[in-house]
């Protein structure tokens, strides 16, 4: 641990709340409540920020019983009833934070806000007309998955409907403006490649950044390409880290794992796992066209196995990387039969064509 995140912990930390395991109290009276999930995440954070009236919430977690439970058994050993959580404000719209907000509010009525993009790609998810998991197969499809695994997928995608049940009614923030927490001003600042839409929230007297899913500490934030939207998510991911190093972090309080300092340095290594992968996979294609399913089996290996859930991860974060390597010209792509290769273009302008 440097000095800088020693003295930075000094300064914040208290202690576990009550000795409970899913809670811990910082200063400024801030509550980190570690929200289980059913994967292999282990665990999203929540926190309760208090206010002059009530406590925001942000990032409620995923809707199960036994984050419930974790919730009742928090609050009361707090003190906290659900009608003094006064907001719900959410960082983006992924299922393990977004999925208990309509809990949330229907037991406290407290509002809940959240970027009008973040909102719309959860209407799109788990709206009632939603096409969303059709559209994936496709995609996946055309990427070279069988249908086995995308069948897999979509039963997988099925289970995540109870548990973001019922939807909240929201009201929009978006990036570019101010929020009030704790009793001081925070800036919103857009944050897209692992969900668009997604926000940080930066304070400038206590160099505090609430980073979401953007910077996590011994984990690679994912970046998935999505059905219907254009772009290349992977440069929008690596530009916003690069525009995050410009503000001057003391603490950050991320999505999953514990709030860490060394927030610049963090991305740096961000920054350089994603170009070792895309070395990585630009040396694999130089050896033959791929799929982006085969080219996945080869970067994930065997802990894809009959986990439907991370070969979803898995897959969308490949096509991102391929299509970003596509963009930038360092590889093309083919289709035959309906099913896309992807392979080096040399410096020549040619490049290898997939068999029949």
């Amino acid at each position: 641990m440097t000095r800088r995140e020693r003295l930075s912990k000094s300064r914040l930390f208290a202690n576990d709340a009550d000795t409970n395991p899913y809670c811990v109290k910082w200063n400024e009276g801030w509550l980190q409540i570690r929200v289980p999930v059913p994967f292999s995440l282990k665990w999203v954070n929540s926190y309760l920020i208090s206010e002059d009236e009530g406590y925001t919430l942000i990032d409620p977690g995923l809707k199960t019983d036994e984050a419930i439970h974790v919730w009742e058994a928090v609050l009361h050993q707090n003190r906290i009833k659900w009608t003094d959580i006064s907001r719900v404000v959410l960082t983006h719209q992924h299922p393990d934070h977004y999925g208990l907000a309509g809990y949330v509010q229907e037991k406290s009525g407290a509002p809940v806000y959240m970027t009008s993009a973040a909102h719309a790609y959860a209407v799109r998810l788990w709206g009632e007309e939603s096409g969303f998991s059709q559209q994936l197969q496709l995609l996946y499809e055309e990427h070279g998955m069988p249908l086995q695994d995308r069948e897999a997928i979509a039963d997988n995608l099925d289970t995540f409907v109870s548990m973001v049940t019922p939807q909240p009614q929201v009201q929009f923030i978006e990036a570019g403006g101010t929020l009030s927490l704790g009793g001081l001003n925070w800036q919103l600042i857009d944050a897209p490649g692992h969900a668009n839409g997604q926000l940080c929230f930066y304070q400038s007297e206590r160099k505090w950044m609430i980073c979401g899913d953007q910077v996590l500490p011994h984990i690679t934030p994912n970046v998935s390409v999505v059905p219907g939207e254009d772009g290349d998510p992977l440069e929008a991911f690596l530009q916003s880290l690069r525009e995050l190093q410009s503000f001057d972090v003391l603490f950050a309080f991320p999505g999953h794992r514990d709030p860490f300092a060394e927030f610049e340095g963090r991305i740096d290594e961000l920054l350089q796992h994603h170009e070792r992968r895309l070395a990585q996979m630009a040396a694999l294609l130089s050896e033959e066209p791929r799929t982006a399913y085969g080219l996945c089996g080869v970067l994930f290996g065997t802990r894809l196995n009959g986990n439907a859930h991370q070969l979803r991860f898995a897959m969308s974060e490949t096509i991102a990387h391929l299509v970003h390597l596509e963009r930038k010209g360092i590889a093309v792509s083919s289709c035959k039969a309906g099913i896309r290769y992807y392979s080096i273009l040399d410096h020549a302008g040619n490049h290898g064509t997939a068999e029949a």
